[in-house]
């Protein structure tokens, strides 16, 4: 049995890491806007604007080019979703 928990691990381990590694290379690449920091709206702003248009927030965070949004859209689905900080424009992955 011992053994072949550690040929799962030897699989799963490596495939685990990858998928990992995958997913925070494509935030890494996100760019939403070059203008700097005294340029951005406030992210009160764009709450604001989100909750009017249905979105139900869980949590927001300025990354070093975007807003990052975790929410429910107006569909009800739950999404990550990046908005330019200057015109609060979304941006795709």
């Amino acid at each position: 049995m011992k053994r072949s928990y550690s040929r799962l691990a030897q699989f799963a381990l490596p495939v685990l890491l990858a998928v990992c590694a995958a997913s925070a290379s494509a935030h890494g690449n996100v760019v939403c806007t070059k203008a700097p920091k005294s340029e951005w709206k406030s992210h009160e702003e764009l709450q604001k604007k989100l909750v009017a248009e249905g979105w139900v927030i869980r949590r927001m965070e300025a990354t070093n080019s975007c807003y990052e949004v975790y929410a429910k859209d107006p569909k009800g689905k739950r999404v990550e979703a990046f908005f330019d900080p200057v015109t609060f424009a979304r941006v795709e992955e």
